[in-house]
């Protein structure tokens, strides 16, 4: 339950939407923030608030629905990087399959419907296309949201060290970070080259992002059947948040002066402040 100060942030940020989009349809705009910020809860309150008070319609992307199935991380695992094995990081997503989603999205006529992807966490996988579920046209807004979505590269000196242990005794050679970091230049950057506009959820710090991710795990498995695979003892997710850890840090460093909109997190996971910035 979002508290009384954040929604009105978020009331203003879907009021500001409302204006840049201006009647013409199809308008991207990115949600980027560390895991367990929110993001998710935020592209949800926006979508209803854009629908009851501007009368806009909208969608919500997320960037997990774009991973590789199971099966094609663990060949990138054989062929390419062990840690490719773990979702999460780029060079882990159907790029492709995310581009032409975007840009069927914003094409999307009246009356025309559109398959969504999704991804089931709790199985770690892919769900079947037959049980996508289908948006008709046409869209406003799209709200996709993702921890590194409008992310830029970090430069080759940013890559020589290691951030944390994962890095040290899995990565010493670097190679994972520069093929990350390639994916980033080259097919991610097209992908968010999409984007209209950026919103930052920026959080405190790497700490707060294991804090919140493990309350996300938790509420994941509350939710999931006896069946589900995918779900994460306490330290299985911290060895999972080291794969994030470099570019979620890159990201707090560069995104602020980067986005169009700042929403600042506290501690509390509460939204202490929005900045709009006029391009």
């Amino acid at each position: 339950m979002l508290d009384e100060q954040t929604q009105t942030f978020y009331r203003q940020l879907a009021a500001w939407m409302a204006l840049r989009e201006r009647g013409q349809c199809g308008s991207i705009v990115g949600i980027n923030g560390g895991q367990g910020s929110g993001k998710s809860t935020a592209a949800a309150f926006l979508k209803d608030e854009l629908l009851s008070a501007h009368g806009l319609r909208a969608v919500v992307l997320s960037l997990d629905d774009f991973y590789l199935p199971r099966a094609d991380r663990e060949r990138l695992a054989l062929e390419v990087h062990p840690l490719f094995a773990t979702r999460g990081v780029p060079g882990t997503h159907d790029v492709r399959l995310g581009i032409d989603t975007l840009d069927k999205l914003r094409e999307l006529r009246k009356g025309e419907s559109l398959a969504l992807p999704q991804f089931s966490k709790a199985d770690d996988d892919r769900i079947p296309a037959s049980l996508w579920s289908s948006i008709t046209g046409p869209v406003d807004i799209v709200l996709f949201e993702g921890w590194c979505v409008g992310t830029p590269p970090q430069s080759s000196a940013e890559l020589a060290e290691p951030v944390n242990a994962l890095e040290a005794n899995e990565d010493a050679d670097g190679r994972w970070r520069h093929i990350v970091n390639e994916q980033l230049r080259t097919a991610y950057a097209d992908w968010f080259s999409r984007l209209d506009a950026l919103v930052f959820l920026r959080v405190p710090d790497i700490d707060c992002v294991r804090r919140w991710r493990w309350q996300q795990e938790q509420d994941t498995a509350s939710a999931a059947d006896s069946k589900a695979t995918g779900l994460q003892s306490r330290t299985q997710l911290e060895r999972f948040i080291q794969h994030y850890e470099r570019l979620t840090t890159h990201a707090l460093r560069v995104l602020p002066e980067r986005a169009d909109v700042l929403l600042t997190l506290g501690e509390d996971h509460a939204v202490d402040s929005v900045l709009f910035r006029q391009r």
